[in-house]
């Protein structure tokens, strides 16, 4: 077996469909809006991406593995649980997070007013501080699927360092 690499990338993306009237979880902070996202748990698309880059970068399965959609028990999951269990998993191997970057891909809602909160979500979850984390946004300047409001993205890069 090969010696552990003292620094590991990993990188998430993830996609869900808009929703009209179900709650938009993004990054772990509830945005007020009648818009939201189709999903089987929450469908946080934010944490998603996070959570799969962290067992990415661990060169673990992603998300579905641990979490199943066909899974019937865990219906509308909070998706910080999803993130918990990312970083149990890597904590198992002997990595911690170092940092996290994360950029949503959507025409709205605006994310700047809710940064600190999602930072904060998202910093408890992982057990690192909020400066450690990265929340950005941008448009598809109403190009494609995203950019006609039919759904968001988001993208997201992890750096694991060896215990």
């Amino acid at each position: 077996m090969t010696a552990p690499l003292p620094i590991r990338i990993g990188f998430g993306y993830d996609i869900h469909r808009i929703e009209r009237d179900r709650p938009l979880v993004l990054a772990g902070v509830k945005i007020p809006g009648s818009i939201g996202l189709a999903g089987h748990s929450d469908a946080d698309v934010m944490t998603h991406a996070i959570a799969d880059a962290v067992l990415g970068g661990a060169g673990l399965p992603d998300i579905g593995h641990y979490f199943p959609p066909s899974d019937p028990t865990i219906r509308g999951i909070d998706s910080q649980k999803i993130l918990a269990k990312a970083r149990e998993e890597v904590d198992a191997l002997g990595y911690y997070i170092g940092n996290i970057d994360c950029t949503l891909i959507a025409e709205a809602p605006r994310i700047g007013p809710f940064r600190e909160q999602m930072k904060t979500a998202l910093s408890d979850t992982l057990g690192i501080e909020p400066g450690q984390i990265g929340i950005k946004a941008t448009s598809n300047e109403e190009l494609d699927d995203l950019g006609q409001r039919l759904g968001m993205a988001a993208h997201a890069v992890c750096c694991l360092l060896l215990k």
